[in-house]
């Protein structure tokens, strides 16, 4: 994995700040009665129009649309089309964009309307699941570490963990090595060091970890139908610990289950 320069830090931070204002601005969209096709024009005008900057799935190994919106069972990468989302669904959207020649890449999970207490339980997990993992972030840990964290996590609260899909490295290169497992045995794997670019996205089942993909060639279902959630951050790693990199600006960081700090070393909180 590079070692980034603190130029090419900023140059990642500018593309995922970028692209995280996009999730930010589409959250008083994503309603019942809103096709995600709807919600794919939005995200993809605003890039375009507002942010100046070319929307990275487009033509990804033939990808037709801006953004991925998962609904439900589906796991990842789910194409956005004229269905309309139903109250109490749960949605995730997955947002990449290139500016000046730098990724940015995150995602989060939406309601649309009010979901149902197991349907909370799962994205709110997910979400610990994911900030457990960035927590583990510093000079010295390992990629093990990471996964481990994330895994706990998960089994402690009763989900599985998919493993056909993971993070992976960013920067100039959209998909970069190394793969980035959200399960793991502490030290091992790669050692981090400061500078290292990369994303934690964990995808949690509420049933079995296994999955398929759909004739479409893209889009990823729990093999029971069983929902699943998804949250994505870039990081970097810092000399004493981590930078998140995708901050979503409308969300209070000081609800964070872990991590008080979205720049600076991991505390409990």
């Amino acid at each position: 994995m590079p070692i980034r320069s603190k130029a090419e830090i900023e140059m990642a931070r500018r593309a995922g700040m970028m692209a995280a204002e996009v999730l930010s601005m589409i959250a008083p969209h994503v309603k019942a009665g809103v096709t995600t096709n709807a919600l794919d024009r939005l995200c993809r005008e605003y890039i375009v129009d507002v942010l100046r900057a070319r929307p990275a799935n487009i033509g990804y190994h033939g990808y037709p649309k801006t953004i991925c919106a998962s609904v439900n069972h589906v796991v990842c990468h789910g194409i956005p089309s004229d269905h309309a989302l139903q109250d109490g669904d749960i949605v995730n959207i997955d947002v990449a964009l290139d500016n000046d020649g730098w990724y940015g890449d995150t995602s989060r999970m939406y309601f649309a309307g009010e979901p149902a207490a197991p349907a909370r339980r799962l994205v709110d997990a997910t979400y610990e699941a994911m900030m457990a993992g960035i927590a583990a972030v510093r000079p010295g840990s390992t990629l093990g570490d990471v996964g481990h964290a994330i895994q706990s996590v998960a089994h402690r609260e009763g989900f599985s963990i998919v493993r056909e899909y993971c993070g992976h490295g960013i920067g100039r290169i959209y998909h970069d090595e190394p793969q980035v497992l959200h399960y793991g045995r502490p030290g091992a794997g790669l050692r981090l060091a400061p500078g290292m670019i990369f994303t934690i996205e964990p995808m949690l089942n509420a049933g079995r970890a296994e999955t398929r993909q759909l004739a479409d060639g893209w889009t990823v279902v729990t093999q029971d139908r069983s929902w699943s959630a998804q949250w994505e951050h870039m990081v970097v790693v810092t000399e004493d610990g981590f930078d998140i990199l995708t901050p979503w600006p409308d969300r209070d960081l000081a609800r964070r289950p872990v991590a008080a700090s979205a720049t600076g070393t991991a505390v409990q909180g």
